[in-house]
């Protein structure tokens, strides 16, 4: 029984049913959940339009236009089928697995309650529930019904004048897209002294430069104190600390997560409301007797992302199915059955122009493990393939792990930079020898030829 058909619960299903297990999954809103329609696919349907136009416009010989906002709007509405989850409700019919729609909570051990329905379940359930955006206490601010990353994916019209609060990815993204697409006069309020602070400096310096560059007003160490709005759907006026204020029609809130974990039944079961549920590297949760209750996805607080959340789920449901069988936990296929990568470091794409991304340790995250480490970096237009295709500023480095001479972190910052990415993650989690990969050549002239300037920066 899975509680929560966003991608995480989805992929426990198909792998307890692969694994010749009965499924079931409760979902209240849209099958496919947030990052099908609010979140991962309706922002990056609104950003590509806009990392193409930059990109163009940096290759000499073209003639950009303007980017046309209804039809972007328009393959964004079709990127989330028109907010209509018939296919996803479809493709978990074929799993098979059985949808049933409500609101769910948890009614005792291996208990769900959906209405007065009540379920039970053989062997586990799955809470799924994810996260939903977290409002500051600021006066004023929820009282102004401000945009979460919900209303700005899903913009209808654009309006000329937005605040964002933030200074994260959803911030940088959102607001960089909406600027683009006829936000005109955009801030940025960021509460700290950089932008993405989780990630390696320069990567937030990048792409603060490209922001204000663009026109947006980046604010560091903004403190907002107040908000009003007197007229509901009329302007926004944000107080700060300084004194001074910022107007606009939208106010956008991207200041972090918070799980969706009250209301749903955790009392029941001895555990409270409102927090991440702590789950072992099998993804069962903590403290809860007989082991039957597993969390997987942002519910747990491990990793908020939906990749990592997809891949604790096929964990999840392939130790659920050994469990059911009784296989013994000390054979060695369990190895396989543990949660491990969380605990590298995931990778991580932040969708702006220009794109950072990002797997394993910061520097930083290194050197509080305890890691000697050595830092390399080179900068991208100095590799032929990023010059030959006019990809503007960027910069690539690696934290490598001095004493068993592996990489501990990757992070790459330029013109469409996600796709160098899959690389980096599986030299991290694999821990491939440095000696090693100086023999995975790049081809030539290809922006990947960086990793070969790395490792000769490191001096191999």
């Amino acid at each position: 029984m899975v509680i929560g058909a966003g991608p995480a619960g989805e992929n426990v299903v198909d792998r307890a049913v692969r694994g010749g297990l009965s499924a079931a999954i409760v979902e209240s809103e849209l099958a496919g959940g947030e990052c099908s329609y609010w979140a991962c696919i309706p922002s990056k349907a609104l950003l590509r339009p806009v990392e193409l136009h930059a990109a163009a416009e940096r290759v000499p010989g073209l003639s950009v236009g303007r980017i046309d906002a209804a039809a972007v709007l328009a393959r964004r509405d079709e990127a989330v089928s028109n907010y209509d989850d018939g296919g996803q409700a479809k493709w978990i019919a074929s799993v098979p697995a059985t949808l049933v729609r409500g609101k769910a909570r948890l009614d005792g051990p291996k208990r769900v309650a959906v209405g007065d329905r009540v379920l039970v379940a053989r062997h586990a359930v799955v809470l799924g529930t994810g996260t939903g955006a977290l409002i500051p206490d600021v006066p004023g601010l929820a009282e102004a019904k401000p945009w979460t990353n919900r209303e700005a994916t899903g913009v209808k019209s654009v309006p000329r004048r937005l605040v964002v609060l933030g200074g994260g990815v959803v911030a940088c993204e959102m607001g960089q897209a909406l600027h683009a697409l006829g936000a005109t006069e955009t801030t940025l309020l960021v509460r700290g002294g950089s932008l993405l602070p989780r990630n390696e400096p320069f990567a937030g310096e990048a792409v603060e430069k490209a922001l204000r560059e663009s026109g947006i007003d980046v604010r560091l160490r903004a403190d907002v104190t107040r908000v009003e709005r007197p007229v509901e759907g009329g302007p926004v006026t944000v107080h700060l600390g300084d004194g001074s204020t910022v107007e606009a029609d939208e106010i956008l809130v991207a200041t972090g997560r918070t799980p969706n974990t009250t209301g749903i039944g955790l009392p029941s079961v001895g555990l409270p409301e409102g927090k991440y549920v702590e789950v072992d590297d099998s993804l069962r949760a903590k403290d809860v007797p007989e082991g039957w209750l597993y969390v997987v996805g942002d519910a747990n607080g491990r990793n908020l992302l939906t990749h990592m959340g997809k891949y604790q789920a096929r964990v999840c449901g392939d130790v659920i199915v050994a469990r059911a069988r009784g296989d013994k936990e000390d054979d060695g296929p369990w190895s396989s059955l543990r949660a491990g990568a969380d605990g590298r470091g995931a990778p991580q794409v932040v969708f702006t122009d220009p794109q950072v991304a990002a797997a394993g340790l910061t520097a930083a995250q290194a050197r509080e493990r305890g890691h000697t480490i050595r830092v390399v970096e080179y900068e991208l237009p100095s590799v032929s393939g990023a010059y030959l295709r006019a990809d503007g500023p960027g910069k690539a480095s690696a934290v490598v792990d001095e004493d068993r001479r592996v990489l501990l972190g990757v992070t790459f910052v330029g013109s469409e930079v996600a796709e160098l990415l899959h690389a980096g993650t599986v030299a991290v989690t694999a821990e491939v020898p440095l000696e090693r990969l100086w023999h995975a050549v790049p081809s030539y002239p290809t922006v990947s030829e960086v990793w070969l300037r790395l490792l000769e920066a490191y001096g191999l």
